[in-house]
């Protein structure tokens, strides 16, 4: 392999799909959503929600919010964006993020954002930072702190917690301190190895989109604490993903934490939003109650 050519020119197709698609690594990955069904329901049903905020004309700039129920000063709040490689799932698959949180007087955001192939990786990006800054600018209508507000997201929702840490929100008028904690958990944050993959069908990554959506390379504007995850069955090449973000955050002067979980695949990481004192759950109290 030449010093020019991508790191990943080297895999075979299959290895290529295998390393960069988490569904040919874990082909029972429907299992992990369906296992946590009857919790996802509860937490719909039995917390206060109001549903389908807009934030954008687009049908999708939609997020529920779920405000924490507590008395005198504002809530902080916490924003969770969902994976699904930038063109799948919906936010009422993940009320059970929102559970442990409502509980420990945080208010939760679950966003929905435009997907692939309707919208391109720019428009799936610029609706999710979108959505952070309706968060900001609609806070204490629900009771949360406009100051005091964390992001949390997993897989293509980790790569648009990284957009929003590259987001120039200072050339909008917008001090960025307002984002005061990040938890990215087994995120995809270079998209170029998506082009070599069955994925692209629906994402249509270009070169020049693919660079641009490059949050490996990009300047990072929001200085914030971020923890790291990924699961420890996951592929290396997506492993790898997270330590070399993680380089990038410390090159740009930060500290992320970083954290190999070695129980866990792509999919079923998230069931650590339902394990009282689990390492992600912990993280991302710790992060919202900055």
């Amino acid at each position: 392999m030449s010093a020019n050519q991508p790191f990943w020119s080297s895999l075979t197709p299959a290895e290529h799909e295998f390393q960069y698609n988490p569904q040919a690594a874990f082909p029972n990955f429907k299992d992990a959503q369906t296992g946590r069904a009857a919790t996802n329901a509860e937490a719909l049903t039995r917390l206060a929600r109001r549903a389908d905020q807009a934030y954008g004309d687009h049908p999708l700039r939609t997020v529920d919010v779920y405000p924490a129920m507590i008395g005198g000063e504002p809530a902080p709040v916490h924003v969770f964006i969902h994976g699904g490689y930038w063109r799948a799932q919906d936010k009422e698959n993940f009320a059970f993020v929102a559970a442990p949180l409502v509980a420990a007087g945080i208010t939760a955001v679950i966003v929905n954002y435009e997907l692939c192939p309707a919208s391109t990786l720019d428009g799936v990006a610029e609706s999710a930072i979108a959505a952070v800054d309706w968060t900001r600018r609609e806070a204490a209508r629900f009771g949360g702190d406009p100051r005091r507000i964390s992001l949390s997201g997993h897989s293509a929702g980790a790569h648009l917690v990284a957009e929003c840490l590259a987001h120039d929100w200072a050339r909008a008028g917008v001090e960025p301190a307002f984002i005061v904690g990040a938890v990215m958990i087994s995120g995809i944050y270079d998209p170029r190895p998506v082009m070599g993959t069955s994925v692209n069908a629906e994402v249509r990554l270009a070169e020049d989109i693919a660079v641009r959506r490059d949050v490996e390379r990009r300047q990072v504007f929001v200085k914030c604490p971020a923890t790291l995850f990924v699961g420890g069955l996951e592929p290396w090449h997506w492993i790898e993903q997270t330590y070399r973000y993680s380089h990038h955050l410390h090159r740009s002067g930060m500290t992320p934490e970083v954290h190999t979980l070695p129980r866990w695949g792509h999919f079923d990481i998230l069931n650590e939003f339902t394990e009282a004192g689990s390492p992600i759950l912990n993280a991302v109290l710790a992060r919202a109650r900055r």
